[in-house]
Formats: C-alpha cells, structure tokens, sequence
C-alpha cells in the first residue's frame, strides 16, 4: 500500500543508530592531546595554596611545579599556560620582564622537570601591577604622563613597548608561545617584533584575541590576584553587546 505521506529520501538517522556508529561520524572528538592546563605560580616555596573560586584548582610555588609538570606531561596533554603572581607588584609591572620574575623561574623550571610540553606565557600586566591594570596608567609624576590625557586613562604605546620586553625575557627563559590577553591595540604585532629582533622568530604567538569587560573574569581575576583596584577594564576590553566587533 503506498503512503499518502511523502517518504524522505534523506535519512540521518542511519548515522545515529548506535554509539559505534556516532562515534565512528563523530565531527568533534576530545582527546588530552587537545588540552592545555593553566597553571597558576605564586611567590614563596612549599606552597600549592587552594583557589576558592575555582575548586580544585591551585596556585603552586615555583619548587612544587617539577611535579605537577611531569604528571601533566604523563597523562599525554602538551602544554601549559603559566599566569604569575609576584611577590611585589609596581606601577609598571617590571616582574613580569625581570629575568628573575616568577613567571622566567616558572618556565626554566617546567622546562628542566618536563622538556617535550610546551610552554604558555601568558602575556599581560594584570597580574604585576599595583593597581591592577593591564599596563601603564596615565598618572601625574608617571615617566610616561601625558596631560592631554585622563588621569587614569591607560596608556597603549608604552604598553606595547614593555610588552615587547617581557615576551623577549619569557622567550629567553624558554617558552615556546607568547600569549598576549591585554587588548592593547597592536600587541601582536608589537610582541612579533620584539621576538624576531632578539632572534625569537621561532617563538610562537597566540593571541587571545578577544577579552570582553566582562562579570564572568571574577574567579579568574581571584586566581591571579588581579583584580582593578579602581575603576575598571571597559577602556580597553570590548563591550560586551558588540559581537560583530569581535
């Protein structure tokens, strides 16, 4: 007897019969080799201090990562992402291009205990800063004060400037991939060329390449101890109604 209704001739379902199947047409698949782990380094030693906002999740002094470096590196995933928290942090975040920073002492350190994972750094000033910004601000009796500017009006070009300085001490330390997160305009391009003139040009570069002023960065900003302390991040991350910006 023939239907009334018409039969598709298109049948997807025979792709979804079984999980063999499903698996086997599968557009997507995880596995640890896709995986990076974010590894957060504080001042001090014999410490792996609990990160309240993140359960489970840790900041390690620079004498426990040897450990934790070769468990990762054991479970088959490539690399980390290293986010510093120094000791002292200052005006211009010098920490972060101290060859003596956390961050350098972090990487040799992984480097030594696990030489095969890739190495991550991060590459902003949050972290470094006493005042909690992602690089220079504009202020009176500053170096770089500009009084055409607003006080407190973040200054891109300096920024750039010690970007570009930071990444080549990261490099020297031996990171494989310099990964900027601030939203300077023209960072990139700026940290590519600080590599390629100290001879980095086989370090990587990945880019974040958006960062939104957004609620959602709290536990983050309490793993890096990174928080403003004035104002906020919405002169420099995007807003985040502008998809189309992105």
């Amino acid at each position: 007897m023939t239907s009334p209704i018409p039969l598709p001739t298109f049948r997807p379902r025979r792709m979804r019969i079984n999980p063999a199947m499903r698996r086997m047409v599968r557009e997507t698949q995880l596995s640890p080799a896709d995986f990076i782990v974010p590894l957060f380094v504080r001042y001090g030693a014999g410490q792996h201090v609990p990160i309240s906002s993140m359960p489970g999740v840790y900041q390690f002094t620079v004498d426990q990562l040897a450990d934790e470096a070769r468990t990762i590196a054991a479970l088959g995933i490539p690399a980390v992402i290293l986010f510093g928290i120094p000791a002292v942090k200052d005006a211009t975040g010098s920490d972060n291009y101290s060859a003596e920073g956390i961050v350098p002492q972090a990487i040799r350190a992984i480097k030594d205990a696990a030489p095969d994972l890739l190495v991550i750094s991060d590459m902003c000033f949050c972290e470094y800063t006493d005042h909690g910004h992602c690089g220079i601000i504009n202020l009176p009796g500053q170096a770089h004060y500009r009084a055409t500017l607003p006080e407190g009006y973040l200054l891109n070009d300096p920024t750039l400037e010690l970007l570009g300085r930071a990444s080549v001490v990261h490099a020297e330390a031996g990171a494989d991939v310099i990964a900027p997160s601030g939203m300077m305009d023209g960072m990139v391009a700026a940290i590519r060329a600080g590599l390629d003139g100290e001879g980095f040009d086989h370090v990587a570069v990945m880019s974040y390449a958006v960062k939104y002023a957004s609620g959602f960065y709290g536990p983050f900003r309490d793993a890096a101890e990174s928080p403003p302390q004035f104002g906020d991040r919405s002169q420099y991350q995007m807003d985040p109604a502008n998809s189309r910006e992105a």
